[in-house]
């Protein structure tokens, strides 16, 4: 299987396998390549509708010049835990970045979001964030701002007085529930509409079914996230191998 970065070629397939509607795992085949690298390439790269093969080529050596350049502060990097591959858990933490980024946050919340989730302990202050993201502490301040304000994150003082932002492991548990009120509420102001329209109408029948339609979505992920929501708490029955 080769290894190294992707070919412009290999991009170009990357590019046309997503066209025709290929999974990852068929263009990581045609391409004798690992799943994950596809993955990583395209979600790091605008997602499968914005993958552009020559905008995706010369992003990733931008990348490769800019690392280059910060190559003697990336070496005094500490370690990371479990001996886990540096370099892979910062090419990772970038899909997860754009991953959110998909789903609507800003690129800076989307970082912030990303750091604290895969982070072991699963909070940090402030200053942790500005130094691990190489940012202002402003740009810390503003996203944690957006990110409390959606219920992502939550504040607390340590035993230093020190603040730290904290992920708990029911976000995403309070992340569906908000999405099941958000397009709740759409339905009913759907329905409003209807009455506006005229039920009788094109456009009141089209209100009708997007309420209807909307209706079943909200009350479906309401009802899964409750069904499903143990699953957050659910610890490992073995502890990890702690060594570094």
């Amino acid at each position: 299987m080769p290894g190294g970065r992707l070919t412009q070629q290999e991009r170009q397939q990357i590019a046309l396998g997503l066209a025709d509607g290929l999974a990852y795992a068929e263009i990581a085949r045609r391409l004798d390549r690992p799943t994950s690298t596809i993955t990583r390439e395209v979600m790091r790269n605008g997602g499968p509708t914005a993958y552009r093969a020559e905008v995706a080529h010369r992003a990733t050596e931008h990348r490769a010049h800019r690392r280059r350049k910060a190559a003697p502060r990336e070496a005094q990097t500490p370690p990371q835990p479990y001996g886990r591959d540096a370099e892979a858990v910062r090419e990772y933490e970038e899909v997860f970045t754009t991953v959110i980024m998909a789903s609507g946050a800003p690129l800076m919340m989307s970082r912030v979001m990303a750091c604290l989730t895969l982070t072991d302990t699963g909070s940090l202050t402030a200053a942790e964030l500005a130094q691990r993201l190489q940012v202002s502490p402003a740009s810390i301040s503003k996203a944690i701002t957006f990110l409390e304000s959606q219920g992502m994150v939550r504040r607390e003082r340590d035993e230093r007085r020190r603040e730290r932002y904290i992920v708990d492991d029911d976000v995403w548990y309070q992340a569906m529930m908000a999405s099941a009120r958000s397009t709740a509420q759409l339905v009913e102001t759907s329905r409003q509409g209807i009455s506006v329209l005229g039920p009788d109408t094109p456009a009141g029948a089209r209100l009708e079914n997007i309420a209807r339609f909307l209706d079943f979505v909200s009350e479906s992920i309401a009802r899964a996230a409750e069904q499903a929501r143990d699953i957050l708490h659910t610890k490992p029955e073995t502890t990890p191998d702690t060594t570094t």
